[in-house]
């Protein structure tokens, strides 16, 4: 009995303690929490450049037995002839499907399963890619196809063809998509007679021929044109004497770029494409900046305040307070080669469609007006920065982010200096590059949806050129 009342005393006594503690322990408010302020460094790889040219970029990582290397190839469907769009991509996924001089591809592919590796290739507007993934103990052999791969591509006929049958169902496919066709044409008007604008037809792809491929890939595919990007379970001076190794013999020659204008100012207008749907696609922008901008910084951070972030003021409005639409937002796509876009886009109902675009246009324009909240600025900066570390999750996309700048001519230390260089903006720097580059008055503004059916008639936004689709013939 005595032990039961000690026992009982003694749980009572715990239970008042820890209700007593329960009632007296201050409550954290995160809205009020403190923290240190992020420390990180960006990881360093080694760059060296071989005795043929290539520049090499590594990054060791023995945490799982495998080695990733990618090849950056100094081309790009900006090169293609005007008669030949898609000559470029027909090549970059030729190149690998292909097989090589010493290799059929059927043969290629069995080999690579059997050592479970891959090599895949392709050339977008901007770069040509050659890449390959493999256990570190294959990697000798690996390696000796990926070498083949891009110095001795064989560009079998049969392989020719059949990605030119494939580009060309894309083609004839390529309205199928709504959202596609708004995102194309409003291209091809922001950048009028520019590669960037041109996209390929069925008679252009008819065009290209084997021998095309053949001579796209000699005039670009030199060791002193490409860079490689290589992370993974390696050891550094074993590496290079392999590379030495499998491309001794790939000489360095001169390499002649055709010239590529600079784009040209654009003319304000309203496209519209029409197209039996109940959701209208809306698509507006103009030319914006190329990477060498000084105002880089305080344009990402009005960016997210304006529709990069869920709590943009593009969301805010027409997706949370109007209920217009799912999805909206806008940005500068930086140019790294010419001046880049910025594009703002939404899909509403087509009855909603004027007051859709009424919206856009006029919070775009409110950006200009005033500046930006304390807390705008803050939220903008901070998703901006904390996210800077995401970049460097895997050490693959540090290697390849450190090769692509230097491939598009960034300065030295913009990865290193970019937090702070954002840290920097203030609310009149985000007020001033509103005004200096955002043109409410001057943009592009592509419909594609049922006109029967929109709220406001579009020649009220300005002067509509109705768009005839022609399956890309």
């Amino acid at each position: 009995m005595m032990s039961f009342v000690k026992n009982g005393l003694l749980c009572g006594a715990v239970a008042l303690l820890l209700a007593g503690c329960a009632t007296t322990a201050p409550k954290a408010d995160p809205r009020t929490m403190a923290f240190q302020p992020l420390s990180f460094s960006v990881p360093k790889s080694e760059r060296v450049e071989l005795s043929n040219g290539m520049v090499v970029y590594m990054l060791e990582d023995h945490e799982l037995p495998i080695v990733n290397v990618t090849a950056y190839v100094r081309t790009g469907g900006m090169y293609d002839p005007s008669d030949k769009a898609g000559l470029a991509a027909i090549t970059g996924e030729v190149l690998r499907s292909g097989g090589t001089v010493a290799m059929p591809p059927e043969k290629l592919d069995a080999e690579l399963e059997f050592m479970a590796s891959a090599i895949e290739s392709g050339i977008g507007p901007e770069m040509g890619n050659v890449s390959f993934t493999t256990l570190n103990r294959n990697l000798d052999r690996t390696l000796g196809f990926f070498a083949q791969v891009m110095t001795t591509p064989a560009f079998r006929d049969d392989r020719v063809t059949l990605a030119k049958d494939s580009a060309i169902e894309t083609i004839r496919r390529q309205n199928d998509n709504p959202k596609e066709v708004a995102n194309r044409e409003l291209r091809k008007d922001l950048y009028p007679g520019h590669p960037f604008g041109r996209f390929p037809t069925v008679k252009s792809i008819q065009g290209i021929t084997r021998d095309d491929l053949v001579a796209f890939h000699r005039t670009y595919f030199h060791p002193n044109n490409i860079m490689l990007a290589v992370a993974g379970d390696f050891n550094r001076q074993e590496l290079v004497a392999k590379l030495e190794a499998a491309f001794t013999g790939w000489a360095k020659e001169p390499v002649s770029f055709p010239a590529v204008a600079d784009p040209t100012p654009i003319t304000p207008e309203v496209l519209f494409v029409h197209k039996d749907i109940n959701q209208s696609v809306i698509r507006m922008g103009h030319l914006g900046i190329e990477k060498n901008n000084p105002d880089l910084y305080a344009i990402r951070v009005m960016d997210y305040v304006l529709g990069g972030g869920f709590t943009s003021r593009l969301t805010t409005e027409i997706r949370s307070n109007q209920g217009l639409a799912y999805s909206v937002g806008s940005g500068f796509d930086i140019g790294r080669r010419f001046v880049g876009t910025f594009v703002a886009e939404t899909e509403t109902k087509s009855e909603t469609t004027g007051r859709a675009i009424s919206l856009m246009e006029k919070i775009i324009a409110g950006m200009k007006s005033g500046p930006v909240t304390d807390q705008e600025l803050e939220t903008a900066k901070n998703a901006i920065i904390n996210s800077f570390i995401f970049g460097f999750a895997k050490p693959e996309a540090v290697v390849n982010m450190q090769a692509r700048l230097e491939y598009f001519g960034y300065p030295k230390g913009y990865l290193e200096n970019y937090r702070a260089n954002i840290a920097k903006v203030t609310k009149d720097d985000v007020l001033r590059v509103a005004r200096n580059y955002l043109h409410p008055d001057a943009m592009v503004v592509t419909v594609v949806g049922n006109e029967k059916k929109f709220d406001t008639p579009l020649s009220s936004f300005g002067k509509v050129r109705e768009i005839t689709l022609e399956n890309g013939k």
